[in-house]
């Protein structure tokens, strides 16, 4: 099952710690590109985030964030460190001497001074488990979009094959037709010259021409590539690189079938292929 490399996902959970959330967006991307946003409670779980999301995700630009907001209870008793209160309160004494006008202190501004307040630290093994536990739903959500709207992008890729191999088709009839036209017109070129030609030069003649529009090998490529196109889209692993690798060779059997063209038939479906390959192109730059 193919996946594109487009979805969103968020999930929201409260913990005995507080509240969690996870935002995962990801992008079209050549290679996989994490961008990672913790807060400082779970920053020691980054490492295993980065391994959780690479061995969910191939490809893709994504961007995680992760927002904790602890719960707030007012029976907590605030703790004052009365030794570094001390010295900050002299200190500010010592600054205020030296003020012509020194406004009163502020005690909510003296609260807020880092060592004023004990915080006793807490444990973060809690919080750091149920942060991973959320982040492996937040990717299931993901990968779960991803694999949606990759299977839309399957039914668009499977018709544009379809379309290719009546291309094919119609060339394969065409070849006949554009040999015995060209036999044709060698012909009449000859008897406009009013003179008559040697049957073994005229037969060389012919094979020459005829061996410098023969596609038959690109037909058969082309057939190949699709087949192949078609066998790559059933895979459950990532295939993005090599359905665009397919798309190059694609486009060259395209190219010669046109450079080799001696009718407008053939002509229009070169023309047709590589307007058919360039969309394929467009929905696989998003495909996983």
């Amino acid at each position: 099952m193919i996946r594109s490399m487009t979805a969103f996902a968020r999930q929201e959970a409260e913990t005995d710690q507080g509240t969690l959330s996870w935002e995962i967006r990801s992008l079209n991307h050549r290679y996989l590109e994490i961008g990672l946003r913790l807060p400082e409670e779970v920053r020691t779980a980054e490492a295993a985030v980065r391994e959780r999301i690479n061995r969910r995700l191939g490809r893709g630009k994504v961007d995680c964030t992760c927002r904790y907001r602890p719960n707030v209870t007012g029976t907590v008793p605030v703790d004052i460190d009365e030794e570094n209160l001390s010295r900050l309160l002299a200190a500010c004494d010592a600054v205020s001497a030296r003020l012509p006008e020194a406004t009163p202190l502020n005690p909510v501004e003296l609260l807020q001074w880092p060592g004023v307040v004990c915080e006793e630290k807490p444990d973060t093994g809690p919080l750091v488990k149920n942060t991973l536990s959320l982040l492996d739903q937040a990717l299931d959500e993901l990968v779960a979009s991803r694999e949606r709207e990759g299977e839309q992008i399957k039914g668009l890729l499977m018709q544009r094959c379809d379309a290719m191999s009546k291309l094919v088709v119609q060339a394969r009839e065409l070849l006949p037709e554009i040999r015995t036209g060209l036999r044709a017109r060698l012909e009449a070129r000859l008897a406009e010259l009013d003179t008559e030609a040697d049957p073994g030069r005229l037969e060389q003649e012919l094979v020459i021409q005829i061996q410098k529009m023969d596609v038959d090998e690109e037909m058969d490529r082309l057939d190949g590539h699709i087949g192949e196109l078609r066998r790559v889209l059933e895979r459950d692993e990532p295939t993005g690189r090599r359905m665009d690798f397919l798309m190059q060779e694609l486009n060259r059997e395209a190219n010669t079938l046109g450079s080799k063209s001696v009718a407008a038939g053939t002509t229009n479906i070169s023309v047709e292929l590589k307007v058919l390959i360039e969309q394929l192109r467009e929905q696989i730059q998003n495909v996983e």
